[in-house]
């Protein structure tokens, strides 16, 4: 049922920024500017996220540390570089509905990745087998196909693809459960993407984890587009690990500190295998320089190497808006604001001339998406997502045909979305 609330007017777009009370968190982030000097109408945080202005003051302390410091800067600076990245753990850990235990700031993503699968990703003969999204994000696949031939296996008979069922763009909960359960002892890892980088779909994480572990399957999540985009309960869903990036909506700049969760019943599973690295050992024996190697309990305990300070720093700015703002909020206006980006976005393609090819491929439900809308473009779409850019309206385009947009709530308003709206309206006609 459409909102009460929405109307195509501008006046309706303003109304309902002025009944934001998230609305003055837009002020606290720099945004790109337009010819003129402009904001742009930036709908493009599932990619990269806008910086915070407090970023530079967290990083500044930290080269000033540096530079009065030099080495003494991991214990005595003003926050000690040693245990740093522990002033993100509690904030981490509530971002993602996790214990502190289980979640920790280190490395990127995809190398996140791989130390998790090193660990949990433990093929037999009988039970081999990675299910995965046939659309994942490349370096998913990548990843995945790599750990199943380290292995000695065959991507061609070993990974399973999920895809739609055909003539339409999303994967069905059933059809993934039917998967779980037809194939389930064949399974060694599924590992699915929270939320879709394509289509923007967020999966039943819940119930794809009761599934998967209901037949013996290991559950592991990409949270890449989920992590600061959906309201998570990592610890309560259960799956036995997650990886994230920081650089998308939880906007800690590009190439930013990722993130890993572990859940609590693996927290002192020593015997797990696992690739080593000095930052992951017994921090009580750390400095003993031992040649045996003692894992930390908990998330901690997959770390290799001691992690950027400026990159935490960085990090920390958003990661304290997010802590003031809150998640549940957060969530309640994303679903708002792209629903009224759905509206627009439907009223457009009700116009005869504008009709035709044009469509919305995440799902409608809006608990089955985040703050994405991916629309399909079936012809000269890149140059059109390009004369937006020029335009100051900054979105991104996914080959072969889909246009991406996403109206973030801590930084986007309303007036963003109409402003989009009117002018994609003008771009396509």
């Amino acid at each position: 049922m459409t909102n009460p609330e929405f109307s195509s007017s501008e006046d309706s777009a303003i109304a309902l920024d002025e009944r934001d009370p998230l609305g003055n968190y837009r002020q606290r982030f720099f945004f790109p500017k337009t010819t003129n000097g402009d904001n742009c109408v930036y709908l493009c945080g599932h990619s990269l996220g806008l910086q915070p202005k407090t970023a530079a003051e967290y990083i500044e302390q930290g080269l000033k540390d540096w530079a009065e410091l030099g080495v003494e800067g991991h214990f005595q600076a003003a926050n000690a570089w040693m245990p740093y990245h522990r002033l993100l753990t509690d904030q981490t850990a509530a971002l993602v509905g996790a214990k502190p235990v289980e979640a920790v700031v280190m490395n990127s993503l995809t190398v996140n990745l791989h130390l998790m699968m090193v660990s949990f990703y433990r093929p037999t003969p009988a039970r081999h087998k990675i299910a995965i999204e046939r659309g994942a994000f490349p370096s998913d696949q990548y990843a995945v196909k790599s750990q199943i031939a380290f292995h000695g296996y065959d991507p061609a008979s070993s990974l399973i693809e999920l895809s739609p069922l055909p003539g339409e763009s999303c994967l069905r909960d059933e059809e993934i459960n039917l998967l779980i359960e037809r194939s389930g002892d064949e399974i060694a890892l599924i590992m699915l993407g929270g939320v879709n980088y394509a289509t923007g779909q967020a999966f039943d994480m819940a119930g794809i984890t009761r599934a998967g572990h209901a037949r013996g399957c290991v559950v592991g999540f990409d949270l890449a587009h989920a992590a600061g985009n959906l309201c998570l309960k990592l610890h309560d869903w259960g799956p036995d690990f997650a990886v994230w990036c920081s650089y998308k909506y939880l906007n800690g700049g590009p190439g930013c500190v990722a993130g890993c969760f572990v859940h609590e019943r693996h927290a002192r599973s020593f015997d797990l295998p696992r690739f080593s690295g000095w930052w992951g050992h017994d921090e009580r024996s750390r400095f003993e320089m031992g040649p045996t190697f003692q894992a930390m309990a908990g998330a901690e305990g997959w770390q290799l190497s001691n992690p950027s300070i400026m990159s935490l720093a960085a990090l920390r700015a958003s990661m304290q808006i997010f802590h003031e703002a809150g998640m549940e909020r957060l969530r309640t206006k994303s679903v708002m604001l792209t629903s009224y980006l759905e509206f627009l976005l439907n009223e457009i393609f009700r116009d005869q001339k504008f009709s035709s090819g044009f469509s919305i491929v995440t799902p409608q439900e809006s608990d089955q998406r985040g703050a994405q809308l991916s629309i399909r473009i079936p012809q000269n779409g890149r140059a059109l997502c390009r004369r937006l850019t020029q335009e100051g309206i900054v979105g991104d385009w996914r080959e072969p045909d889909t246009f991406r947009v996403a109206p973030v709530p801590l930084y986007n308003s309303y007036r963003d979305v109409f402003r989009f709206a009117q002018r994609f309206a003008a771009a396509i006609g």
